[in-house]
């Protein structure tokens, strides 16, 4: 075998190895709504959002049930980054405070519960 096919095996495996590990990356954790349920339960996120998080107690809060899960975990992430990345943090010292002790596995769980919600939010196409 020549030098040249010896080294595009090795860049094919190791392509192939890098997308299984993104590919494992992605699904290592599947989210949970009982737990996501329980993590909002214990944040008191209805105190803000409202009971069946459909009806805020302020225009300024935004509904969550029904909100797609992705853009639940990214604005948690962001409220979590602070003003610390001011390209991607939101600045809130409420929201700041409640998620600095979650874990991305534990944003996903409350993203897949309130996901699972009936809400009034609709896609506008």
């Amino acid at each position: 075998m020549n030098k040249p096919d010896q080294a595009l095996r090795i860049v094919a495996k190791a392509g192939a190895a890098l997308v299984a590990a993104v590919a494992a990356i992605g699904s290592a954790h599947a989210a949970s709504i009982d737990n996501g349920h329980a993590l909002v339960e214990a944040h008191n996120c209805a105190a803000c959002h409202g009971a069946k998080f459909t009806n805020p107690v302020s225009n300024d809060y935004p509904k969550l049930a029904g909100q797609h899960a992705d853009y639940i975990v990214m604005a948690l992430r962001q409220y979590q980054m602070g003003t610390s990345n001011p390209r991607f943090g939101r600045s809130n010292p409420i929201m700041q405070a409640q998620v600095q002790g979650l874990s991305l596995s534990d944003m996903k769980d409350i993203g897949a519960y309130l996901e699972s919600l009936p809400g009034t939010l609709v896609d506008k196409k």
